[in-house]
């Protein structure tokens, strides 16, 4: 499998983001997007997920379904962590793993994350760090090929990068793809970088 963008352009708010963009990313293969703020990180991610729309240019994902749209390959974890205070832990999980098609029990993803003892807890009493970490059990329960992740460390203590550290791994060893855009390492040490914005 292997995700490929060709001269993409993006135009947001009557502005150009990037233009002439290309990249190629295999099975067990990380692609680091960097560059500072504004540049279009976030942006790219959206794009691949099918969430912005594409100025110029194509991405395909060889090796997979062609009448499957990429974002249904793919998890996206944004900026926002998506978390339903008002439901609890797992009814949060639950109703994702549904949206997505299905996948492992919701115990066994939320142990995954250390948030097992928190299962019947309102999302509402979970502090930054463990939203994100609601957030990222999505990931694990719900098998994807194409990891998309905005600066998915934020708001994670050590003890929690490093766990998510080895769940990127894990996929990776699997043959998944990983498309990242972070300020700093976050795990992926073997990840080739796409910098965008000026040198």
């Amino acid at each position: 499998m292997q995700l490929r963008a060709e001269h993409l352009g993006c135009n947001r708010g009557g502005r150009e983001v990037f233009a002439g963009l290309g990249f190629a990313v295999g099975a067990g293969e990380a692609l680091m997007v960097t560059g500072r703020n504004g540049a279009g990180k976030s942006t790219l991610l959206r794009l691949i997920a099918g969430l912005v729309r594409l100025s110029a240019g194509r991405i395909k994902l060889s090796g997979a379904d062609a009448d499957t749209p990429i974002g249904e390959l793919a998890h996206y974890l944004g900026h926002q962590d998506a978390v339903k205070g008002s439901l609890t832990v797992t009814e949060n999980l639950t109703f994702w793993t549904g949206f997505l098609g299905g996948g492992k029990p919701a115990a066994a993803a939320l142990d995954a994350v250390g948030l097992g003892a928190l299962a019947s807890l309102p999302a509402a009493y979970l502090s930054a760090g463990q939203r994100r970490r609601l957030s990222i059990a999505r990931l694990i329960a719900v098998v994807r090929p194409l990891w998309l992740l905005d600066e998915p460390t934020s708001a994670l203590d050590a003890a929690a990068q490093a766990q998510l550290a080895g769940m990127m791994q894990a996929h990776l060893a699997g043959g998944g793809l990983i498309v990242a855009a972070a300020h700093g390492p976050i795990g992926l040490e073997r990840a080739r970088e796409l910098k965008l914005g000026p040198p």
